[in-house]
């Protein structure tokens, strides 16, 4: 008989314990449903675990930014299925204008709506947007879609000018000229200031070389300046209707100055001898008022020609369309492949996580 120590009673009490922790895991297990609720749990396994749970989630995510481009591509292409109907009127009318059955009076009305649908054409282009990015003004180029769980997985995409007046389907002709709101025009830095002469000789400002049709409202702020000897040369903060973007100016260059380029044409800006750091200038533009013609028929040989023109936007149009439908039958097979590899990676990575109710039990 043991008089100090009652062997019997600590090993039951041990056996105690040992019963209660494997109920309290299993529990743990049953009500959490996964076999490791903590490093403890199987730590090779959370750490495999875990890495499958990133690419999952990234799977998951690149299947989203994939339909989103499918939405994307969805509406250009829309907008050139209409683009293309016009174009298509506009090749009836060519070809009705160059029948010399017609009169000038005729061929006059012809012109009319041939230069309203070139208008149309342009409108489309201009305002067809995704997100607030402009998809057919030439903007959208070499764009990324993310399309895979990891760096580097992805789409480029770019969609050309498709504006009537752009180089590319080039059957239209637009001419204006802006003009410069001098009241607007602030030195923010010196709120005592008047506004800033325009005429580009001893100006601080110096606005050139635009004729869009957009109006612009532009902050400009130098962040450094040269000397006065090299007063063009500096970086500067400049915000273009809510955009901004910083640039370094070198006095070098072709203008002697800054140059912001825009959606709708180049804006030159030069800093003279009396630019500081900080200072801060706010004006706005005037857009052009532009006038756009559509292809001439106001003759035979030139309704002949507005033919042959046609026919090859017609041809631009159909390869971009072409471009954009395989984009979107390729984004296709990738939805269909990342969910299939987030389902088959799921169920992998349930087999380390996920408790097994029968063996837990």
């Amino acid at each position: 008989m043991r008089i100090n120590h009652n062997i019997t009673a600590l090993n039951t009490y041990r056996q105690y314990n040992t019963a209660n922790n494997a109920q309290a895991k299993s529990m743990e297990k049953l009500s959490s449903g996964q076999r490791i609720n903590s490093a403890a749990d199987d730590a090779a396994g959370l750490a495999i675990s875990e890495k499958m749970r990133g690419q999952i989630r990234g799977l998951d995510q690149a299947s989203r930014n994939a339909q989103d481009g499918v939405s994307l591509i969805q509406t250009a292409e829309g907008a050139l299925s209409e683009t293309t109907d016009i174009l298509q009127r506009m090749r009836e009318l060519a070809v009705q204008s160059s029948s010399d059955t017609n009169v000038q009076v005729d061929r006059e009305a012809i012109q009319k709506e041939m230069n309203e649908l070139t208008k149309e054409i342009d409108r489309i282009s201009d305002t067809t947007q995704f997100n607030t990015q402009d998809l057919l003004k030439g903007t959208f180029s070499d764009k990324q879609l993310q399309i895979g769980a990891n760096e580097d997985q992805n789409l480029k995409i770019s969609i050309r000018d498709m504006r009537a007046t752009g180089s590319i389907l080039n059957i239209g002709t637009a001419s204006g000229s802006a003009a410069v709101t001098e009241s607007s025009v602030v030195k923010v830095a010196d709120s005592s200031a008047s506004p800033v002469a325009l005429d580009g000789s001893s100006s601080n400002i110096d606005v050139s070389n635009y004729t869009g049709s957009k109006n612009l409202d532009i902050k400009v702020k130098a962040l450094s300046v040269g000397d006065g000897s090299d007063p063009a040369k500096g970086t500067f903060e400049v915000t273009v209707n809510g955009k901004t973007s910083t640039i370094n100016a070198d006095s070098n260059a072709t203008d002697s100055g800054l140059t912001i380029n825009t959606d709708n044409g180049a804006i030159t800006i030069s800093a003279a001898e009396d630019w500081t750091a900080d200072d801060e200038f706010n004006f706005k533009v005037k857009g052009a008022n532009q006038d756009i013609t559509g292809p001439d028929v106001s003759t035979y040989d030139s309704a002949k020609q507005a033919i042959t023109n046609i026919d090859n936007a017609i041809k631009e149009v159909s390869t971009e369309r072409s471009q954009l439908g395989a984009y979107q039958n390729r984004l296709d097979h990738t939805i269909n492949n990342l969910s299939t590899s987030s389902e088959n990676l799921t169920a992998s990575e349930s087999r380390i996580r996920d408790v097994d109710y029968a063996l837990a039990a």
